[in-house]
């Protein structure tokens, strides 16, 4: 379901002309992605069979997502609004590739929709193509509209950190995301309490404790070209 919403996705972006498939943008988000990828065999052996796919999508978002099997979504808003370095873009990769490594997208599916989804997913084999196209738009609003638990927040800013500094991208960069972001949604967060996600002071006090543990992978790592 996670494929057939990402090919959705995939194909109104062309309809609309807002499908970025070559290009200056498109090639950096390429290279950073495979280093990205080829550390994730090191969280789940698996990955080497997923059919990684790359997107990006022309709109003013300041959003980015991984789907399921390594459906990856970058919309050009949240790069150029926030003037992302390589680092940083490879801090966001890195937090959505691991929301996908942790399987946090089928968690959510399952959480939200509960058994008889889960049953009516199972139909979906059938080569009914209404009933795929429907419960494909269900998923796509709970993968990419919900947002995640503080639980499945954290924990992929733990691991995400660790796919970057292994891939050469200094840690340190997504604490600058997260700064940069603070400034870009000023008078807009909710307050921690009313919010799954932490705040973002939160998440920037997170983060600084956590380099202590993710940079002397980065000393040891081969840095990008």
């Amino acid at each position: 379901m996670a494929a057939v919403s990402y090919a959705q996705q995939y194909n109104r972006a062309k309809s609309a002309g807002r499908l970025i498939t070559d290009g200056p943008e498109f090639e950096r988000l390429k290279k950073i992605g495979g280093k990205l990828i080829r550390q994730s065999a090191l969280f789940r052996d698996d990955t080497k069979q997923w059919k990684w796919n790359l997107t990006l999508i022309d709109a003013s978002d300041l959003n980015a997502s991984c789907a399921p099997g390594g459906k990856i979504t970058f919309y050009t808003g949240i790069i150029r609004q926030l003037t992302l370095t390589d680092d940083e873009i490879a801090a966001i990769m890195g937090h959505e590739i691991a929301h996908a490594l942790r399987e946090h997208g089928r968690e959510k599916v399952s959480e939200a929709m509960g058994q008889q989804f889960v049953i009516a997913l199972a139909s979906a084999n059938s080569k009914n193509p209404a009933q795929q196209t429907q419960l494909a738009n269900q998923v796509a609003q709970i993968l990419f509209v919900l947002p995640n638990s503080r639980e499945k927040e954290t924990e992929a800013d733990k691991i995400g950190l660790e796919l970057m500094a292994r891939a050469g991208y200094d840690p340190r960069a997504a604490v600058n995301v997260w700064r940069k972001m603070t400034t870009a949604t000023r008078g807009q967060s909710p307050p921690e309490f009313l919010s799954t996600h932490p705040a973002h002071a939160t998440r920037i006090n997170e983060l600084v404790a956590l380099q202590p543990v993710v940079w002397p992978l980065y000393l040891s790592a081969p840095k990008p070209n």
